[in-house]
């Protein structure tokens, strides 16, 4: 078929390899450099999150990205407690780590441990909780006739050091209020 395999690499297959067809019509030639990449994990360019927030009662995924060749294995911790799967608790193969059914028990300084053949490294984020946003009061089913107005209303329940911003949609498509301000007007309640 033409193919070449290398197996158990080192760094001296590094380098341009050439491959070359030929028949009684002619030869022809393609190149191709094949760069051997190791490196030990290193979070320099991706550091994890300093603060992660988590709603209670919900889901967070906390990211661990380090650039590291060839892949290395993860484990996590929270303080000096080292993590297992469980219940609630899940490390991907990526590395991150999602816990479920947040509580003000899961707060606390998490660690990523990422380490290779050729070394090892770490990085921390702290994970608080929030209280969950929840709607109070839901927009209601309107009948309108045609050339009158409808007021909808929206009110939502949020942690006060969070910002909440309301978003409308009209049958899948976010409404512009800035475009569209001739015909829908937003009002917001303080």
């Amino acid at each position: 078929k033409g193919e070449l395999r290398l197996q158990s690499l080192s760094f001296d297959d590094a380098g341009m390899y050439q491959c070359i067809a030929e028949n009684t019509h002619g030869i022809i030639y393609a190149n191709a450099e094949l760069k051997i990449v190791a490196s030990p994990p290193t979070f320099e360019l991706n550091p994890m999150k300093k603060k992660i927030l988590a709603a209670k009662g919900g889901r967070v995924i906390i990211e661990c990205k380090p650039k590291a060749a060839p892949k290395p294995k993860f484990s996590w911790s929270k303080g000096t407690e080292l993590l297992v799967n469980g219940s609630r608790i899940r490390i991907w193969d990526d590395g991150s780590l999602e816990i479920i059914n947040i509580t003000k028990l899961d707060e606390g300084r998490y660690t990523c441990f990422a380490e290779n053949n050729r070394g090892k490294a770490n990085s921390t984020g702290v994970l608080e909780m929030t209280e969950a946003t929840r709607i109070t009061l839901a927009p209601l089913n309107v009948d309108v006739t045609v050339g009158e107005n409808a007021t909808m209303q929206c009110i939502a329940s949020h942690d006060p050091t969070l910002d909440l911003t309301f978003i409308w949609s009209l049958n899948g498509f976010i409404i512009d209020f800035e475009k569209e301000h001739e015909h829908y007007e937003r009002n917001v309640m303080v």
